[in-house]
């Protein structure tokens, strides 16, 4: 709190002056010199005190006339009977006047001159107060909307005592509906290998968890079917949730189960609607950008905004391709049904984006003898080992670069995009916006502007790759619609995701590698196209030489070192993971007018999370980001606060 103004410590200086006056006297019949000084000092007392209420009379004048004027010629009698509490402050903040309602109500009765204003304004200083149309202040138990109005030497304040309603309008905000859509991500897994005793047990204990956690939140709680839930509660509940960043998660993840299984749920969160219907819309889409990201997290959908929670774990692999029948079905009826076909993928296309691309050509033009072009712009891709091996066997005319193929569109053009499902990372966004139909196929964790305007959206965020995907459609699509080159470029993009069928690698990985094997790949020829050149090589260990480990992160920065840094830079993130005690690697390096990161992890840490905060994406191993108009140290500095917050654990197995 800050002191009062001097001219209120004027009390203290006449009792100084008397006591000092008093001195003098006594001391008169035993020391004359003692005499004079103490009267000198008794007068120059006298005289600050005359002096100081001279002064305090003229500006207390001075200030309450012009506040006065300040409110178009009321006079201050007429301020005293005001049916608000007022107060006249000084031009530095100072209170010099009040009437007796503000005293009464907002002092309890006690003397306010001389104090500051921001004492009764919670801590908001003059200068705030006039610009603001209204500011809403607390006072004790009370609460209150201040305006302020400006005058020469000062404003005028009134209070107006606004309790009630705020506290009508804080419980109505307080008691706005949220709505929770909750899922046993793996039941189908359960169900597969437990019996029906077993299952029912191990439902009947999530169930329980899930329960408890709602009835401790004062929530409703409600199953929907087999797997979903449906809860609701208030918006001062939802905050408890917030605090506690939905722990409900881990508590789940750590109920015990025979056969070392391990449950997980999702859940979608809707706020800030205008009801219930609203907000549970907003609830089936959050649970949908949750399951579409990995499951085993819980997304909250607020406005159009989205925030997530947990996503530690690295998803389950469905054995059910039912799905993958279907979709095929589906997108066979879109392919007759256009005039041409033209396949997408990223900006920077890999051996994953360019593999499937290419199998769904052969798909598309050879079972349904539909013409179609792989849209690619050669001179930025990094798949080039596999698009030179193709033009040298003839096979140039399936490739073409986006200038062209806008060219080739018409109101029946079928766009298939591959291997992303985000609009700002297509190779051509010219394409995707001139195209009326479009099908997505990608396998990356969903990311919040992921395109919502596709015929078909095949998102398997548990795939290994795009290209798995693609061979499981393929199988559906015809017989015999791969070459042994087509076979190889599948196989590489399914290699290139998986390292080498070490990280994100399921049953149905293996089958759709069998089934290009089938077709004629040759793993010797598909590790051909993964070769380096010399320089290369050595590129990649000057890198990894540099590299520094950070909270269990290896971090390495390509800087000046010239060539084409994409490819080496993506081996050399994989080659840091190979380092004792560290779960992730990240390697920045610059390309044109940006900051690249290749993010690389074994699934301790989901680097996509991490990715995410630069403006990047991907999915849990495997990562990425480009950051404009930055310098390198600074993105750095940015990556190492990202990594600083997270709660980073080694590996149990590797902790001696």
């Amino acid at each position: 709190m800050k002191k009062k103004r001097l001219w209120t410590l004027t009390p203290f200086f006449l009792i100084f002056s008397a006591a000092i006056l008093a001195m003098a006297i006594f001391s008169y019949r035993w020391n004359i010199y003692i005499f004079a000084i103490e009267m000198a000092i008794a007068a120059a007392s006298i005289a600050v005190v005359a002096l100081t209420m001279r002064y305090y009379n003229s500006y207390i004048r001075s200030v309450v006339k012009n506040s006065a004027k300040g409110v178009k010629g009321v006079n201050v009698t007429y301020l005293e009977k005001f049916p608000m509490p007022v107060l006249v402050a000084g031009k530095k903040g100072d209170v010099v006047w009040y009437n007796k309602l503000f005293k009464h109500n907002i002092c309890g009765g006690r003397e306010a001159a001389g104090d500051f204003v921001t004492q009764y304004t919670s801590g908001v200083e003059i200068n705030k107060l006039l610009t603001y149309e209204s500011t809403n202040v607390s006072y004790g138990e009370k609460k209150y909307t201040v305006f302020a109005n400006e005058v020469t030497d000062g404003a005028v304040l009134y209070f107006i005592d606004d309790t009630k309603y705020k506290r009508i309008a804080t419980e109505y905000a307080d008691t706005r509906p949220v709505v929770a859509m909750l899922t046993f991500d793996n039941r189908e897994e359960f169900e597969r290998d437990y019996d029906d005793e077993q299952l029912a047990h191990a439902v009947v204990i999530v169930e329980n968890t899930l329960q408890k956690w709602a009835t401790k939140n004062h929530a409703m709680y409600k199953k929907v079917s087999g797997s979903r839930y449906l809860v609701i509660m208030e918006e001062r509940n939802f905050r408890d949730l917030l605090a506690d960043k939905f722990s409900i998660l881990d508590e789940v993840k750590s109920l015990s189960f025979s056969g070392g299984k391990v449950a997980t749920v999702s859940i979608g969160v809707g706020r800030g609607g205008q009801g219930y219907r609203e907000n549970e819309i907003k609830a089936r889409k959050a649970l949908e950008m949750a399951l579409g990201r990995g499951g085993d997290q819980a997304a909250v959908k607020t406005g159009e905004s989205f925030r997530f929670f947990g996503g530690g774990s690295s998803g389950y692999a469905k054995l059910d391709k039912v799905r993958a029948r279907v979709i095929a079905g589906t997108l066979i009826d879109h392919i007759k049904a256009s005039d041409n076909v033209l396949i997408m993928g990223h900006v920077n296309s890999d051996l994953d984006c360019i593999g499937a691309a290419i199998g769904l050509w052969s798909a598309v033009t050879k079972s349904q003898n539909k013409p179609a072009h792989v849209v690619v712009d050669q001179s930025m891709s990094v798949a080039t080992p596999i698009i030179e091996s193709f033009k040298q066997s003839g096979g140039a005319h399936m490739f073409m670069e986006p200038e062209e193929a806008l060219l080739t569109v018409n109101d029946k053009t079928l766009l298939i995009i591959v291997d992303t499902h985000s609009p700002t990372f297509l190779e051509s966004v010219e394409l995707y916006k001139r195209c009326k139909s479009v099908v997505v196929i990608d396998h990356h964790r969903m990311m919040v502007n992921h395109i919502d305007n596709c015929l078909v959206f095949f998102h398997e965020p548990f795939a290994s790759s795009a290209s798995e995907m693609a061979a499981e459609l393929i199988q559906y699509m015809g017989e015999n619609v791969l070459t042994r080159l087509e076979a190889e470029a599948l196989l590489a993009g399914i290699m290139l995701d998986t390292k080498n069928f070490v990280l994100k690698t399921g049953v149905r990985t293996f089958e759709a590698a069998a089934y290009l094997r089938q077709c004629g790949a040759d793993t010797v020829e598909v590790k051909r196209l993964f070769s380096n050149s010399i320089d290369s090589y050595k590129t990649k260990y000057q890198i990894v030489s540099q590299a520094e480990v950070y909270n269990s992160c290896a971090i390495a920065c390509a800087d000046d070192l010239g060539g084409d840094m994409r490819v080496t830079a993506a081996q050399a993130a994989d080659e840091l993971l190979s380092l004792h005690d560290v779960v992730a690697s990240f390697v920045l390096f610059k390309n044109e007018d940006k900051i690249n990161i290749s993010a690389r992890s074994l699934g301790d840490l989901n680097v996509q999370l991490v990715m995410e905060q630069l403006g990047g994406g991907g999915h849990m191993t495997m990562a990425g980001a480009q950051i404009k108009d930055s310098k390198m140290s600074e993105v750095r500095e940015r990556l190492v606060d990202i990594i600083s917050k997270m709660d980073i654990k080694i590996p149990r197995e590797e902790v001696k």
